[in-house]
This record gives C-alpha cells, structure tokens and sequence, in this order.
C-alpha cells in the first residue's frame, strides 16, 4: 500500500514527507512507548509506525531504526519541532483524528500486517 492510500485512508493531514507518498508500506509497528519499538530493531523500512506519541523521541526512534512513515493518531497536533525534525530527516509525518485501534484496524483491513521480532505476523 503506497503512503498516498494509507494518507487517504485514515483521513489522514500531511505535515511533512510529501516526496515519498508513493513510497509502498507493507508492514506496521502501533507503540506509545518507544523503548518498545526499539526493541523492535529488526523493523523494515518499509513500514509505518502508528503512535500517539507527540514530541522529538517519535522522530529520533523512527531515525534510528531508518523508518521514514510515520503516522500520529488521537487528533494529536504536531509540536514545531517535531514537524521540523521530520522534515530534516525526510521522513513522512501523517496526522489522523482516529485512535490507535481503528488506525491499526484499517490498516489490517487493506491487508498491513503488523511486525513482531522482525517479521510481519
């Protein structure tokens, strides 16, 4: 599924990362806490991390682990320095008023499966 459909499907506002929307996606990783993510340190780039989380750790964990979609759920509105330090790292910042469950949900249903140790379950 390419950044554009994902964008599309949750309704989703871009803040940053318009030069990869037809970047394909096809897996996910749903955390608030990034300790738990980095202990994911096998995702593939080819995925999209979904989190409520709202300050520079999002970008800084999705940096390191050379993930370039991110989506933030719940309404949250970017911080300036988040946004800016999505930008400087070309990463995609996608925003969606939906929660976690029905973000992830829908993602599951156009066939984004999620990862766990690595692997795509």
């Amino acid at each position: 599924m390419k950044v554009s459909e994902i964008k599309d499907l949750l309704s989703a506002e871009i803040h940053s990362g318009d030069h990869l929307m037809s970047k394909e996606i096809i897996g996910a990783y749903a955390s608030d806490l990034m300790s738990d993510v980095l202990a994911s340190i096998y995702l593939d780039d080819n995925a999209v991390l979904v989190s409520g989380l709202n300050n520079t750790q999002l970008i800084r964990t999705a940096e390191m682990l050379d993930l370039s979609v991110i989506v933030m759920v719940r309404g949250k509105k970017p911080h300036p320095e988040v946004i800016e330090m999505a930008r400087e790292n070309g990463m995609v910042l996608l925003t969606t008023g939906l929660n976690m469950y029905n973000s992830c949900g829908l993602l599951y249903s156009k066939g984004i499966k999620g990862f766990s140790n690595g692997r795509i379950d």
